[in-house]
């Protein structure tokens, strides 16, 4: 296919201002009233573009169906150096917990939280608002009405997951539910120090 340079650059541009709020396909679609396999080849070929090319600093990812440019993970170092704020912050045991029951059992009222980790979950549900990865998506039906949780689009960004369904699986067995949980929260942990931006 003949790649189209004023194409590439409206799709860049389109990008660029979307920022981390990302575009879906059909959104850049409507935008640039082009077929989806114009779009799709384009994307690829923009993303290839991006990859290769060392002195670019930004990849285009696709996260939760939406298309976004991100920072290559070789500068993370580097941008790290900069980006000292309440992200770069280790998230506290507490909180990790809390985003892992989220994010499996979504949506969730924050008493069903309490049930499954046996204690209040309040100051760690407030820690996850803050930080934008975890977000009110609804109402329990019944008396009181309660806030479900449900993960955010960051919460995809920041694990770099499609969808929900790329989340590892639980394991069944006892034994390797403390191991697969270690590893799934050490997982969120890394991503809170810095390790990736």
């Amino acid at each position: 296919m003949k790649w189209i340079p004023s194409l590439m650059s409206q799709i860049e541009s389109l990008l660029f201002i979307a920022g981390d709020e990302g575009m879906s396909s059909e959104q850049l679609q409507n935008y640039l009233t082009i077929d989806e396999e114009t779009l799709h080849s384009h994307l690829i070929e923009m993303g290839q573009r991006l990859s290769r090319d060392e002195t670019r600093g930004l990849e285009l990812r696709r996260y939760a169906g939406r298309y976004q440019f991100v920072t290559k993970k070789s500068n993370a170092e580097t941008i790290g150096k900069m980006m000292e704020s309440a992200h770069s912050h280790s998230l506290s045991q507490a909180a990790l917990e809390v985003l892992a029951i989220i994010a499996y059992n979504q949506p969730i009222t924050r008493v069903e939280v309490d049930e499954i980790r046996g204690v209040k979950s309040d100051s760690a549900l407030q820690t996850l608002v803050a930080r934008a990865l975890v977000k009110e998506v609804g109402r329990a039906d019944g008396t009181g009405r309660a806030i479900l949780y449900g993960t955010t689009t960051e919460f995809m960004q920041v694990f770099g997951l499609e969808s929900l369904d790329d989340l590892p699986p639980l394991p069944l067995e006892k034994e390797d539910l403390d191991e697969e949980t270690d590893l799934f929260l050490s997982k969120f942990q890394e991503q809170f120090e810095g390790e990736l931006v």
